[in-house]
């Protein structure tokens, strides 16, 4: 049978390799903590499961829903503006399936074949994915350490932001873990602008920033309204990773077209999800400090413990995952992992897998507690592999 072209893009994920390999692990009754894949081992408030209880047991909630609740929307622009100051009207707001789905299918109404959607590197991969997807073409630009892993505009060529379309951001960044400062977005607002470039912003961490003030939101910069929009997401805020939904906001003619080409993919959020939201964004706050303590704790338990056992790896500023720089003696980040797992049953994610300038560095997920963290330290620790 022959396959469309596109499927080149399109290699067996990472994450179901690093499965293969841990299940062989387990086989042999080896001791596994896997740090691969970012979800959070923690549960949702108890009001939320409540509320997505008491909705599903309603049988009219079964029904297609075709739009948000008004409820839901306007519970997101009461926490935007409670949040981040920032002002928004239902006709700037749609959910979506999370917000991989969201960014999987952005470039649609944004894009033509060939237009140029710049992506930052190393990044999460439905960044290029969904552009490529929709016929657009990729212009890497890369997050170095040296620049604190943020854009530098000035290194895109004239020609390269003549031609695009959109340029996909995301702070706090997943996988290096970086925080934008107000200024970057001040930056990114004027140059898109400038070259008339639509700006998709994911956010999916503002809730995760650790050591910095509180995140902020691209939507808040004046005028960024006018040239891009801003996915949000449960997931991770409010351990609600499973039940998929987050919000694009933003410029209303880009919310206006999205939801056209939505319309044709799917029926809307069902009614419990969209409940769940509700009573999630409307109710108590107090997860979200608990989280960012918690994966403080976590962090510190790992950078520090690394650090103690000579791998040297800074603390992460934000999001659930260390992006750790390769111990002494590494060159290649996917055998560095393969080994890992090999001699110390600990299962991280290569930086490769992210782009070619992720290589040297591995990304690690701070999903598990603190005591399974420390054993997962002491066995990298004596395992040899880290030479100081």
């Amino acid at each position: 049978m022959q396959f469309a072209d596109k499927m080149k893009f399109f290699d067996i994920n990472i994450f179901a390799k690093l499965k293969d390999k841990k299940a062989e692990l387990l086989k042999k009754g080896r001791e596994v903590t896997d740090l691969s894949v970012g979800t959070p081992d923690l549960e949702p408030e108890e009001h939320v499961v409540a509320a997505l209880k008491n909705a599903a047991a309603n049988t009219d909630n079964y029904k297609y829903s075709l739009a948000d609740m008004p409820a839901l929307t306007q519970a997101v622009i009461s926490w935007y503006d409670r949040r981040y100051g920032v002002t928004l009207a239902p006709e700037e707001i749609t959910s979506v399936y999370g917000s991989q789905e969201g960014i999987a299918h952005i470039a649609f109404p944004l894009c033509n074949p060939g237009d140029v959607v710049i992506v930052p590197v190393p990044c999460y991969p439905v960044f290029k994915f969904g552009p490529l997807m929709a016929g657009a073409e990729i212009y890497e630009t890369p997050l170095l350490p040296e620049n604190n892993f943020l854009i530098d505009f000035s290194s895109i060529p004239e020609d390269i932001a003549r031609r695009a379309k959109m340029i996909v951001v995301s702070y706090p960044n997943n996988p290096v873990t970086a925080v934008a400062p107000y200024s970057f977005y001040v930056e990114l607002v004027a140059w898109a602008k400038k070259h008339e470039i639509a700006v998709v912003h994911d956010n999916a961490y503002s809730e995760l920033v650790i050591d910095a003030a509180p995140g902020i939101s691209f939507l808040s910069v004046p005028g960024a309204k006018e040239i891009g929009i801003e996915f949000n997401s449960l997931s991770k805020s409010y351990n609600l990773t499973g039940l998929r939904i987050s919000f694009a906001m933003g410029n209303r003619d880009i919310i206006h077209n999205f939801r056209c080409v939505r319309s044709q993919i799917d029926y809307g959020i069902s009614f419990p999800v969209q409940i769940a939201a509700i009573a999630a964004l409307s109710g108590p706050q107090d997860i979200l400090e608990r989280n960012r303590l918690l994966y403080k704790e976590r962090r510190d338990a790992l950078c520090g413990g690394l650090r103690c056992v000579g791998w040297n790896v800074p603390d992460s500023p934000a999001t659930m995952f260390v992006w750790a720089p390769l111990p002494n003696g590494y060159k290649k980040s996917f055998d560095f992992v393969l080994e890992l797992m090999e001699k110390t049953g600990v299962i991280c994610v290569p930086g490769e897998s992210f782009g070619p300038s992720g290589e040297g560095f591995v990304r690690m997920a701070l999903v598990h507690g603190v005591d399974e963290i420390n054993r997962a330290v002491d066995r990298i620790g004596k395992s040899g592999m880290i030479r100081k």
